[in-house]
């Protein structure tokens, strides 16, 4: 199976300015240094506080963002810096579905007008054809021939999101980044549309980045989870792995906030501490940026190192296909694996 996606070494930095001549006083660190592969026809999640970076992420493979650093490869071939007329390809290829359907729909055009904008962007698709293609896609979604003409403030949050799938479909793409594309639904409605996205991920052969914090739909969705901390990676593994073995602490908290059905199993909580540190990074005089430990380290629940606040921690393969980004991990293996 071929990699469809490849990211090495992301970086995503956004000035702070002040002062009285608006001089460039510190960096927002929104996404730093980020790597991770994801192959054709598979759904890798990403996960995540909010302000950890996860949507930069996705905004800057689809070129809604311009990377400060890094490298971006789709298929093979280097889409980091591509051109303005190269875009409308590579957008056919790469689409989104956003967190809140209802912001992300215009308004002032029918359902019709709004499906069959990228066909006539895309494919100068038209008329009757147009139409056809559109209620096609309706269809797949589970929309119905009646609701073409209507607007989207006369459906429900889940049909909206229907409306957004449809849109994305519409130009056949092969890699969809979703972000958060069920967190502002209900319940009930969250199962309905991510069984609709493993069905069309099977029918179309689509492959998924999935963005989200919520750790129940990741485990249902995602054959492979990349946890994000203040923009770093901090463990990356199969999904059953991390859940079933997670090696950060990070990780570990966030496992054990998971609500336990069963009232007879009994798991301990990690309580994290504190807030969420800055991803700012204030300049130094000579004009470089002040560098620090472990970005978790403020709020990590284990006995630390003097290296977790002095040095950041290496994203390393501690067995295939799993990887972590700390320096507790040589001094747990052997009471973790005896």
């Amino acid at each position: 199976m071929s990699l469809l996606l490849e990211v090495n070494n992301l970086q995503k930095y956004f000035p702070v300015r002040g002062g009285l001549f608006n001089r460039r006083l510190s960096d927002f660190r929104a996404v730093d240094d980020v790597s991770f592969a994801l192959q054709e026809g598979k759904t890798l999640g990403l996960v995540g506080e909010s302000g950890s970076g996860k949507t930069t992420i996705g905004k800057c493979i689809l070129r809604l963002l311009e990377p400060t650093a890094g490298q971006i490869l789709y298929d093979g071939a280097d889409i980091t810096h591509i051109k303005a007329r190269d875009l409308r390809r590579l957008r056919s290829e790469i689409q989104m579905i956003y967190q809140a359907p209802a912001a992300s729909l215009n308004g002032r055009m029918t359902v019709g007008q709004i499906i069959g904008e990228p066909l006539w962007i895309h494919e100068s698709l038209k008329g009757d054809a147009a139409r056809s293609r559109v209620l096609e896609l309706m269809h797949v979604v589970g929309l119905k021939e009646e609701h073409y003409y209507r607007y989207p403030h006369e459906f429900s949050g889940g049909q909206q999101q229907r409306i957004g799938i449809a849109r994305a479909l519409a130009v056949q793409p092969r890699l969809i980044v979703l972000d958060e594309p069920t967190s502002a639904l209900d319940v009930s409605v969250q199962a309905q549309i991510l069984n609709l996205l493993q069905d069309l991920q099977d029918q179309f052969d689509l492959t998924y980045l999935f963005i989200s914090h919520d750790l129940g739909v990741v485990r249902y969705m995602c054959d492979e989870v990349a946890l994000l901390y203040l923009g770093k990676i901090v463990e990356v593994a199969q999904t059953e792995v991390i859940f079933e073995a997670p090696k950060h602490p990070y990780t570990q908290a966030l496992i054990s906030a998971i609500p336990e059905p069963d009232p007879d199993m009994q798991r301990e909580e990690i309580i994290l501490h504190g807030e969420l540190s800055s991803a700012e990074s204030p300049l130094t005089r000579r004009g470089g940026f002040r560098g620090g430990g472990c970005p978790f380290a403020p709020r990590c629940h284990a006995e630390k190192l003097a290296t977790c606040e002095t040095l950041p921690p290496t994203l390393i393969e501690i067995e295939q296909l799993h990887q972590v980004a700390c320096h507790l991990h040589p001094a747990l293996a052997p009471a973790e694996n005896p």
